[in-house]
């Protein structure tokens, strides 16, 4: 449906989704209605089916679209530009600055909770946002071997998956705990792992 809205229809069905994905974050996935959003984003309820025919899962999965694009966006702009070593110092430092502002609440994993994985798009979103993640990563990498601060023989495409992962196991314990050690510990070992690497260039 969102190919053939005009661009009003894109703005509003982008408004609903954004207040209901503060509507969801304030009162929790499973507290919050239909109602509450509508209350959120003046709207009427024929409004909001008409963006969201299906009813409420469709929402949920959009604002979980929109959830895992700002996961990328809330590390921007150094997730974008990571060809120094002091750009990776300051993404591991608004990385971790995210996920201690969130705490023991990922609104994106309370999402997926509530409708399934199995509900259509929700896995296709996690592998998006993955891939995207770790294209983001290994981009960075190729930049520093592209100013020579890493060797040329890397293995790009590994390093970044393992830095992903490691960020992830970081992420899940802080989402137990509440406490950001183990990220810290990731990402610091993470950057280190590739400056050791760098460290081999002649």
């Amino acid at each position: 449906m969102r190919g053939g809205l005009t661009a009003k229809g894109q703005a509003t069905r982008r408004r609903i989704v954004e207040g209901a994905a503060a509507v969801l974050r304030e009162k929790g996935v499973t507290s919050a209605t239909l109602d509450d959003i509508m209350a959120r984003t003046s709207t009427s309820k024929s409004q909001l089916f008409h963006y969201f025919p299906t009813g409420k899962d469709e929402l949920l999965v959009a604002v979980a679209q929109f959830e895992a694009d700002q996961v990328l966006e809330d590390q921007q702009p150094y997730l974008g530009c990571l060809d120094s070593w002091e750009a990776w110092e300051q993404w591991r430092d608004v990385v971790v600055k995210r996920y201690e502002a969130q705490g023991d609440q990922c609104p994106l994993g309370s999402l997926f909770l509530q409708i399934g994985r199995s509900t259509p798009g929700t896995r296709a979103i996690v592998i998006e946002l993955m891939c995207r993640w770790q294209e983001s990563l290994a981009a960075g990498i190729r930049a520093l071997q592209a100013t020579g601060r890493l060797p040329a023989e890397l293995d790009v495409d590994r390093r970044a998956a393992a830095l992903l992962a490691a960020i992830q196991g970081g992420v899940s314990i802080l989402l137990s705990t509440g406490q950001p050690t183990h990220l810290r510990a990731a990402l610091d070992q993470g950057i280190a792992d590739l400056r050791s690497a760098g460290d081999l260039v002649a």
